[in-house]
């Protein structure tokens, strides 16, 4: 009797751990989801994010969380705050594009350097992805909001510091890793040139189904940058699992425009591989943060300038962040 409880106990320890290892094997792969999966499995939508698993506890416990709802009212003026410096090396990149199931996911070439500096960076950050968050319709699609608007899509330029880090995934985990340069995107009847190359009809037609990829050659970063030094500035997370609060977020004053085509076209694309159902890969967004204790600083001058943090008076800015975005 002794010798079958005693096998009984090695074959249930054998179950419990087998167990745990799909389920962490799962997670290592990447088991989240935005949005509720129809097929009848679970697949845990960010307000699970922090409770599945231990490692991400941030996405639940953390105080430095993204994205957030920029308030105007809040900002605080720093006339510390330099221009952002790109260097591209003088070259064109190349990079893959690819659907993630999840993103539209632009990777460059390793081969081509690009990387940012100055702001309220202390250090080099080198691009690892353009990454497209965008809605099922007109009125949502961000992550970030402006005074609690959202607006179509936002593209994010993901950077590692390059300096201290060997990679990405290094870097993602350590303080003063990550900068992430984050535009608002808006409907228009023209086209950003470096969102066009990514979104005309020959090229997103290619990524149509998860883990589909199509290289990109001659892309030059600073096109997609709008025509402004003026930004805004807050310390927050990376916005899928783990959450790690690394990251150092620049938003740009000035959005980038697509055309409603392309957009439409956005919302063609399925975040599951062909031989599934159809699934549309848009609202894939982390829903807003609580600001908590945190400052949003701005290089757009205010009539009163302070460096208090947090700042805790309303300031009337004398140029409106909005001015731009929300025309």
């Amino acid at each position: 009797m002794h010798i079958v409880w005693g096998i009984l106990q090695i074959f249930s320890a054998y179950v419990i751990r087998t167990s745990a290892q799909q389920i962490s094997s799962k997670i290592h792969d990447g088991w989240w989801a935005y949005k509720d999966v129809v097929q009848g499995s679970f697949v845990p939508v960010p307000s699970f994010w922090g409770l599945v698993n231990t490692a991400w506890n941030l996405c639940a416990m953390g105080k430095r969380q993204s994205p957030i709802d920029i308030e105007t009212s809040r900002m605080i003026f720093d006339p510390y705050l330099t221009p952002l410096r790109i260097n591209t090396g003088t070259r064109k990149m190349g990079g893959t594009m690819y659907n993630t199931g999840r993103h539209v996911s632009l990777r460059p070439d390793k081969a081509h350097l690009v990387n940012i500096s100055g702001g309220p960076l202390g250090y080099s950050y080198r691009l690892e992805e353009v990454r497209l968050h965008f809605g099922s319709e007109d009125e949502q699609g961000s992550e970030h909001l402006l005074n609690g608007q959202a607006f179509p899509g936002e593209v994010q330029l993901i950077h590692y510091n390059q300096d201290l880090y060997a990679n990405y995934s290094e870097a993602a985990k350590s303080p003063n890793g990550i900068a992430i340069v984050s535009i608002f995107i808006k409907l228009s009847e023209a086209s950003n040139m470096f969102l066009n190359r990514m979104l005309n009809r020959d090229t997103i037609t290619r990524i149509t189904y998860k883990h589909d990829a199509f290289l990109l050659m001659g892309l030059n970063i600073a096109d997609l940058y709008p025509d402004t030094t003026r930004y805004i500035t807050y310390d927050g997370s990376i916005t899928i699992p783990p959450c790690f609060e690394t990251a150092t977020w620049i938003l740009i004053n000035k959005p980038v425009y697509i055309t409603q085509m392309q957009m439409n076209s956005l919302r063609l694309l399925s975040q599951n591989e062909p031989y599934k159902i159809f699934l549309s890969m848009s609202d894939n967004t982390r829903p807003g943060q609580p600001l908590l204790q945190r400052c949003i600083r701005t290089n757009i001058n205010f009539s009163k300038q302070g460096r208090d943090c947090p700042n805790n008076r309303a300031v009337r800015p004398q140029y409106r962040v909005n001015q731009w975005l929300l025309k």
